[in-house]
């Protein structure tokens, strides 16, 4: 004969699983009130709409927002500048310890090749849709809306422009160092800017530079950005160290500064600022 206290035990569990089970379908989907998940469909028709209106609200202060900012944008000129007033100094190629041997022409292809690349928007065919600019004046032109530019043709870099020596003095051990301002839209130097290198050591290391001393004519300023200035290319100064081979194996410290102007180039601050530092060995 069975005990009844036992078997009321045993069935205890499956009636809860049921129960269990019961209850979950009744949270998914209630046959009775019609609700799911615990709500009516008004109810989740009602949350729907809301959450629709309330991000359409989001997006339209977005969009309106980002217009109203956009109309106080100019396509040309950014509207804050944090940058610098006066311009950096960076040198071709880019590189601040230029070592190779001049022996060795795999040795100093980089240096070569980095030069040929960067001075492909300088060459003749690419010149020859600048306009011809005023010579010693500034090219002003806010009234135009696509700005001309000046030509700077590779030939004014003389000996360091890759024309008649295709090495740019590298072969011989007379390497040449192109040297650039960086751009800043509407600056307008005073005085005649021009670029001066020095050797850091003692003695002094013979230099040529092209264009002839070093000068940066102001007809290339001011700059008035990407957009508008399509076919403006930075004017260069190129410096051709004169090494000898007392020189070879040295490794030679050469500063270069901008002159002559009311920019600045003696900030402890920045060491880029009007000025660049790099550091020439030569061996054979």
């Amino acid at each position: 004969m069975s005990n009844p206290a036992v078997s009321n035990k045993e069935e205890k569990p499956e009636e809860q699983q049921k129960e269990n089970q019961s209850s979950w379908k009744d949270f998914l989907y209630n046959p009775r009130t019609g609700e799911f998940v615990g709500r009516t469909a008004s109810s989740w028709a009602l949350i729907f709409l809301f959450y629709v209106v309330f991000y359409g609200f989001l997006a339209g202060m977005f969009t309106l927002t980002m217009w109203v900012m956009l109309q106080t944008l100019d396509d040309h000129t950014p509207k804050y500048r944090d940058r610098v007033s006066s311009p950096g100094l960076v040198i071709r190629p880019k590189s601040m310890d230029i070592t190779f041997n001049r022996s060795d022409p795999l040795n100093y292809r980089q240096y070569v090749q980095h030069l040929e690349s960067f001075l492909k928007p300088y060459n003749d065919t690419a010149q020859e849709q600048n306009e011809l600019c005023v010579h010693g004046q500034y090219t002003e032109q806010d009234s135009s809306v696509e700005k001309k530019a000046c030509p700077f043709n590779s030939s004014l870099l003389g000996q360091c422009s890759g024309q008649d020596d295709p090495s740019f003095g590298y072969a011989e051990g007379k390497p040449c160092v192109l040297v650039k301002m960086n751009r800043i839209i509407g600056l307008m130097p005073t005085g005649e800017p021009f670029i001066n290198c020095t050797s850091k050591r003692d003695d002094a290391v013979p230099m040529q530079f092209f264009p002839s001393d070093g000068m940066i004519d102001k007809m290339y300023f001011p700059y008035y950005g990407k957009k508008a200035h399509k076919n403006y290319v930075q004017p260069l100064v190129a410096v051709k160290l004169l090494l000898t081979r007392e020189d070879y194996g040295k490794e030679l410290s050469l500063e270069c500064k901008l002159h002559g102007t009311d920019l600045k180039n003696n900030d402890e601050r920045d060491k880029f600022l009007g000025r660049v530092t790099f550091r020439v060995k030569v061996t054979e």
